[in-house]
């Protein structure tokens, strides 16, 4: 196969298998051949088929994200960005997400859009919490992206009459039935031909299964050495419902269940026993994800909305918690999101060092691989696969450049990101996508907000328009 060098780079956020981390390394080459990379180092003296001149650029291990709902959250721009129930502790979870719901017709353009903005932020891995909809595994190949598809199942659905008391309708055959589905498309997506696929459990959230759907899927779950993610500790009301029912709190529920271990991912993880919304008898939930090895999926920007936010990123740390990021919302951009966990944390901390921007990256990479049971994503060593991305070091928005990973978290942002490879395959080039049409997907979208907009009064419980739900920033004349 052709072995493509990039070589002299200004600057590779190389591997150092030594000490188990990234490090700057100037004037490295990298080399990779069949979607591996063959090398990292200086003065690579092998064959090489294709050079690309590295001057000017940072050569940096793309992203791994570990949550996101690509099928759904495009379709939101506008509409949730100030709304959050005020009897429901300003979640927007029940009350409203649902009546903005993406029709059918358009989750394929919402998946366009969410895996450009994604690719555009040198996201190369990604976890893909959705509903299963047609086409769903060429959709997510056809992107060019790694991806974990994540089928979500639940034997419940809440929703709320009022705005102020969330209730559940159950249906635990369907539950079961949905689980076997979720897990017939996972062995579908590891056996697609693009070999970029592959999957995770996903049981939707703690309140909306059954403890018997849980234990089902998370046994079901390690029998295929995959990982398992589940939404929980995500809102005060669902922190109250499950001490309600079972006298523990959700993360407590699930160690008591045998549910935790260093394949299970908590999905938000912020009410945890010791959070001042949520203040409980007992302080053990952080040691418990510590202990058990569990990753939390650290999502900020849609809680920050609502002014709820995890306490903190750098405590959860030092515990031993193990840290992955998503974007759990628009806009899907990894880079920026990697700014607001750091901003949130040191905030949350009243206190600048509570964090460091290597151990934000390495929940960006190295966290997100972990938790994902992958050892060949989320970094740049011989060995692993050829996903990577190119940043113009050069950028005015780079500038000065004294260290730049933080430029381009702090000031650049995905502005500087150039080219970005999966699997040794270029997917954005000169900051275009190449392998989808973004700019329509984003027009058609528009169209189809348009729809979703016209039928809010029939989904919301009390029929209001979605003007009188957002009120619009400046009024329409």
């Amino acid at each position: 196969m052709a072995v493509t060098l990039i070589k002299g780079a200004d600057l590779v956020v190389a591997w150092d298998a030594s000490e188990k981390r990234h490090a700057y390394m100037p004037g490295g080459d990298v080399a990779f051949e069949d979607g591996v990379i063959r090398f990292v180092g200086r003065g690579y003296e092998g064959v090489a088929d294709e050079v690309i001149s590295g001057s000017g650029l940072m050569v940096m291990p793309g992203l791994v994200n570990i949550h996101s709902h690509p099928s759904s959250e495009p379709m939101n721009k506008g509409l949730i960005d100030e709304i959050g129930s005020p009897g429901l502790y300003n979640s927007s979870l029940y009350e409203y997400m649902p009546i903005f719901r993406t029709d059918a017709e358009a989750v394929p353009d919402c998946v366009r859009v969410a895996l450009s903005e994604l690719l555009l932020s040198g996201v190369t891995t990604l976890a893909d919490l959705s509903m299963a909809h047609p086409g769903w595994l060429d959709l997510l190949a056809d992107s060019g992206m790694r991806v974990c598809i994540a089928p979500m199942f639940k034997s419940a659905r809440w929703f709320t009459r009022n705005g102020h008391v969330v209730e559940y309708e159950w249906d635990e055959a369907a539950g079961v039935k949905a689980m076997e589905e979720a897990f017939t498309l996972i062995q579908r997506a590891e056996q697609h031909p693009s070999g970029r696929l592959f999957g995770m459990a996903c049981p939707a959230q703690i309140d909306t299964c059954t403890p018997e759907l849980l234990r089902d899927s998370r046994a079901e779950a390690k029998a295929r050495g995959i990982s398992w993610q589940i939404h929980a500790a995500q809102s005060v009301v669902e922190f109250h419902e499950i001490t309600r029912r079972h006298g523990f709190t959700p993360i407590q529920w699930l160690h008591e269940m045998g549910l935790l271990d260093e394949r299970a991912i908590i999905g938000h993880g912020i009410f945890l026993d010791d959070h001042s919304s949520t203040p409980w008898h007992t302080r053990s939930d952080l040691s418990i994800l510590a202990e058990t090895g569990t990753t939390v999926a650290h999502c900020p920007t849609v809680f920050a909305r609502r002014g709820i936010t995890l306490r903190d990123f750098g405590r959860y740390r030092r515990t031993g918690v193990n840290m992955g990021v998503g974007t759990d919302t628009y806009p899907h951009n990894m880079v920026d999101e990697l700014r607001l966990v750091a901003y949130l944390a040191r905030t949350q901390a009243n206190d600048p060092r509570t964090t460091t921007t290597s151990e934000i990256f390495d929940a960006a990479t190295i966290g997100g691989a972990r938790a994902l049971g992958r050892d060949d994503i989320g970094r740049l060593a011989p060995g692993c696969r050829a996903d990577f991305v190119l940043v113009d070091a050069t950028h005015p928005r780079m500038q000065p450049n004294h260290d730049p990973v933080r430029a381009l978290i702090y000031a650049a942002g995905d502005r500087a990101i150039r080219d970005v490879y999966v699997d040794g395959l270029k997917v954005v080039g000169d900051g275009q996508v190449l392998t989808m049409d973004f700019k329509q997907a984003a027009l058609n979208l528009s169209e189809a907000q348009k729809r979703v907009v016209a039928k809010v009064p029939q989904q919301d419980w009390a029929h209001r328009t979605a003007d009188k739900i957002a009120v619009p920033t400046f009024k329409w004349l």
